[in-house]
């Protein structure tokens, strides 16, 4: 066994995994048995459009999918993942010892809503963010639990994480979200709260038979006002297989 190879298992702990993203021998550590990331945080990246000379922030970055992703397939600058949950960001600096990332890949221990610290950072190309899709008060919640800071709203809200986006923009700058089709009038009133305005929208369905169950969002810090609605993209053909074009984004 390669030295290499022997240092990537002892940076990984017996309750993780080390998975290969099949994109430019990217891996990524995650838990066995909890929250993992799913094709919402691929679809993002995919989606936003990011450039070799950006700088761009991962919000509620978790393990650091999202700004891994981006490094595969953009060349960005730099990213950076701000995530609350200290445990999820120890991991996510594993990937970067694993990945050699050091100079591209950052990740910070903080809170969104910590304005002083949003205010301390350098103003940023491109936010991108998978937040918590459901409400706070959606089912009995243990406000310790892991796998429900990341599907909830315990820690932050939708105006939070759009708030937060508004204070790390450049003038001009973009906000890529994804999130839920019935959330989405709640989207557009937040972000023209903050003066982000909604520019591009895309929605994702399993297949041409059911109806969306994610949406993709673009939004631009004082923007004029003009909103594209793309072509819907599907999952699943509906033969069962996945259709094309998610096999082109995940590169297969």
């Amino acid at each position: 066994m390669s030295k290499e190879k022997d240092l990537d298992i002892k940076l990984v702990k017996e309750d993780e995994s080390l998975d290969d993203l099949q994109l430019d021998g990217i891996h990524l550590i995650q838990k066995k048995d909890a929250f993992r990331f799913g094709v919402d945080a691929v679809l993002l990246a995919n989606f936003a459009n990011v450039k070799r000379s950006h700088r761009v922030m991962d919000l509620c970055t978790g393990t650091g999918i999202v700004p891994f992703i981006l490094f595969g397939k953009r060349k960005p600058k730099e990213v950076v993942g701000l995530e609350i949950q200290e445990e999820m960001v120890e991991m996510a600096y594993r990937s970067v010892q694993i990945n050699s990332t050091f100079e591209t890949i950052k990740f910070i221990n903080g809170d969104l809503k910590d304005k002083s610290l949003l205010k301390s950072l350098d103003k940023f190309d491109v936010v991108t963010v998978n937040p918590p899709y459901k409400l706070q008060n959606a089912g009995i919640l243990n406000p310790k639990d892991k796998t429900a800071i990341a599907r909830h709203e315990i820690m932050c809200t939708l105006e939070d994480v759009i708030e937060a986006s508004r204070l790390l923009l450049k003038d001009n700058g973009r906000l890529y979200i994804v999130h839920r089709p019935e959330r989405l009038a709640d989207i557009f009133c937040l972000m023209r709260k903050y003066k982000i305005e909604p520019k591009r929208v895309r929605m994702v369905h399993p297949n041409t038979k059911k109806a969306a169950n994610i949406v993709l969002v673009e939004g631009q810090r004082d923007g004029g006002a003009f909103l594209k609605w793309e072509p819907p993209l599907y999952i699943y053909s509906d033969e069962g297989r996945y259709s094309d074009e998610i096999n082109n984004i995940y590169g297969r």
